[in-house]
């Protein structure tokens, strides 16, 4: 018996992967994220699988389910939205899991801000723009901020920032990064990316608190800010220049 932790993507049913898809198919219990999981996912457990939304539960409630598969031999989907390796509340419930002596395993899952990227059909790393990029969040009901991960201290690198768990904390996200970024630096917020009630609204730093408001949006969005999401020039990657020889693309005279 074995728990799988499975990413199933930013929402889009077909943007989960093979591999988490197979498992879903195979386990006799489905546990699944139901406000961030559709349901057409979970739809694909066998018959007669127990399925059950744990939007609700503890996680004292989530391991009961896990530790009662476990003693009647049964394998686990544990089905959480995007990867869960990133704030998939998954880390205590392995630690659970591993003070019981159940096995598990991890498949990983399309991230929001990659989705929002591809929706977006822009690299969020451009050459003499930008090459690094910060995946954060900012505090507001939920965990603390650890001490030197505050938004004006990740912003001084000026990278490409992928806010999550944030929206409502915006107007302090604007005041943060306007000193460093600039009143009229490109931020998108990518409402419920992948589904089909799917918004991104552009803008920038002074104006997007306007926007967001007027469309109504309070949960569920990511914050992307940057040059790169605006009308930047930039150099060609070296990586397929003419003049750029590597390993698989050896230099025309190297042999003579």
């Amino acid at each position: 018996m074995s728990v799988h932790f499975i990413g199933a993507g930013p929402g889009a049913p077909d943007l989960i992967t093979v591999r988490g898809l197979n498992l879903i198919r195979r386990c006799a219990v489905v546990l699944y994220a139901g406000s961030l999981v559709p349901r057409e996912v979970v739809a694909e457990a066998p018959a007669g699988a127990r399925i059950v939304d744990t939007a609700a539960l503890t996680l004292d409630e989530i391991i009961a389910e896990m530790a009662a598969a476990d003693r009647q031999g049964f394998d686990v989907a544990r089905v959480h939205s995007g990867d869960p390796s990133l704030y998939g509340a998954t880390a205590e419930q392995m630690r659970r899991l591993d003070g019981l002596g159940i096995a598990y395993d991890v498949t990983p899952g399309v991230p929001a801000y990659a989705a929002a990227a591809a929706a977006l059909k822009c690299e969020l790393t451009l050459p003499d723009v930008c090459q690094t990029i910060v995946l954060t969040r900012t505090a507001t009901r939920s965990s603390p901020m650890p001490k030197g991960e505050e938004l004006a201290t990740l912003a001084a690198s000026r990278a490409t920032l992928a806010i999550h768990l944030s929206i409502a904390n915006l107007a302090n996200v604007v005041r943060e990064l306007i000193p460093v970024y600039g009143a009229g630096c490109p931020i998108v917020v990518a409402y419920r990316v992948s589904w089909p009630d799917q918004l991104l609204l552009h803008g920038t730093l002074a104006d997007i608190r306007d926007q967001v408001k007027a469309a109504g949006i309070t949960r569920t969005a990511l914050l992307l800010v940057g040059r790169v999401l605006g009308d930047v020039g930039f150099t060609d990657s070296r990586l397929y220049a003419s003049d750029h020889d590597h390993v698989l693309r050896p230099r025309a005279d190297a042999g003579s």
